[in-house]
């Protein structure tokens, strides 16, 4: 399914640009301002149900923590069980983790050893807000596969084209990006 222009120009509209966020010369893509709008909120889950319910997923993992907010409305619509992906340590049970790097140093993530055991092979989708350099998400596509599950997609909301996260992850798995960035 893909968006039609008008609900393309909903979600976009919805999504506001903070200048200099966190730093001089960045350009924030705020997406408050779409989960506080009833209608393109509404537009953007209908569309990601209607991309998804024919895949035959068992999971939705969300990325800490904007993925959480997609990640786990999804899942419900689908009848499907949502695992949250977090930054290190906060966790409570026994978990794996992978590092990633960042422009300014390294960060981890884990997921729980059995999050995805209910299911034998299960097909997990992983969804966060935004695809910039993807060291997240290819951390997060990795544990996935690293427990025993398959991740079949990563998909965002906003695709920084401009940047190469998502060629980088594409040598991973699939992914998908509602609205790209140039």
């Amino acid at each position: 399914m893909t968006l039609s222009q008008t609900e393309r120009k909903i979600i976009e509209n919805s999504i506001r640009d903070i200048k200099d966020f966190p730093q001089p010369g960045i350009v924030f893509k705020d997406i408050t301002t779409l989960l506080n709008d009833k209608e393109a909120y509404g537009v953007l889950m209908n569309h990601l149900y209607h991309r998804y319910k024919e895949y035959n997923l068992d999971y939705i993992a969300g990325i800490d923590a904007r993925g959480f907010i997609f990640g786990a409305a999804l899942a419900q619509m689908l009848g499907i069980g949502f695992v949250p992906i977090r930054k290190k340590g906060k966790l409570p049970y026994t978990t794996i983790s992978e590092k990633y790097s960042l422009e300014y140093g390294v960060d981890e993530i884990e997921v729980h050893i059995d999050a995805f055991s209910a299911q034998k092979d299960a097909k997990v989708l992983v969804i966060d807000d935004l695809i910039a350099t993807g060291g997240t998400a290819n951390a997060a596509a990795t544990l996935v596969n690293q427990s025993g599950a398959q991740c079949v997609e990563c998909c965002f909301i906003i695709g920084l084209s401009f940047l190469d996260g998502v060629k980088n992850l594409k040598e991973k798995t699939q992914v998908y990006s509602v609205i790209e960035v140039n």
